[in-house]
């Protein structure tokens, strides 16, 4: 059965992206590893990109400004806006990409993605493993900008098993 939710502000139908993953690791073992910025920049990429700068105020309206580096060596800015922080269960932020200086900016490689992604991250412990659920909503997306986010819940996946995998391997070698 296929969720799809409307878009208070158009009514218009989008299927949420959410990915889920359990992990061989505690909670809170997971939880530094996503909320501590010299944990982070260790293993949030795309496979191949490495994280060349990270600023971080990881804190209910803080923000992650950060930088990802492709195996090419070209950038590719993104932001995170803090919007609710629950120790060690839930991070609620706003993801979009950005420019150097942290302004929002559009999607390098796609002129109709949504400019901002309400991004909800859980952890739940389950017998000494943590299971930990993404789920992304465009927020106030056109219509172009939620055709694209529905169209590309594929390449979501793809992008997440990555960083999921990479995830996985610093856990278990930190």
């Amino acid at each position: 059965m296929s969720t799809q939710t409307l878009d208070p502000i158009t009514e218009m139908a989008f299927k949420p992206f959410i990915i889920s993953r359990v992990f061989n690791a505690p909670r809170e073992r997971v939880w530094e590893a996503w909320t501590e910025r010299n944990q982070l920049i260790q293993w949030f990429s795309p496979k191949g990109f490495t994280m060349s700068m990270a600023k971080m105020d990881f804190r209910r309206g803080g923000t992650f400004h950060y930088c990802l580096r492709s195996p090419d060596g070209n950038p590719m800015w993104g932001r995170f806006a803090y919007r609710e922080i629950n120790a060690p269960t839930r991070i609620v932020l706003v993801n979009s990409f950005s420019d150097a200086n942290g302004g929002i900016t559009r999607h390098p490689f796609s002129a109709t993605w949504p400019l901002e992604m309400l991004s909800t991250t859980t952890l739940i412990e389950e017998n000494g493993k943590t299971k930990v659920t993404i789920e992304w909503r465009p927020l106030n997306p056109t219509e172009a900008e939620r055709e694209t986010f529905n169209a590309s819940h594929d390449g979501m996946t793809h992008g997440w098993n990555g960083t999921f995998e990479q995830l996985a391997e610093y856990l278990t070698h930190a």
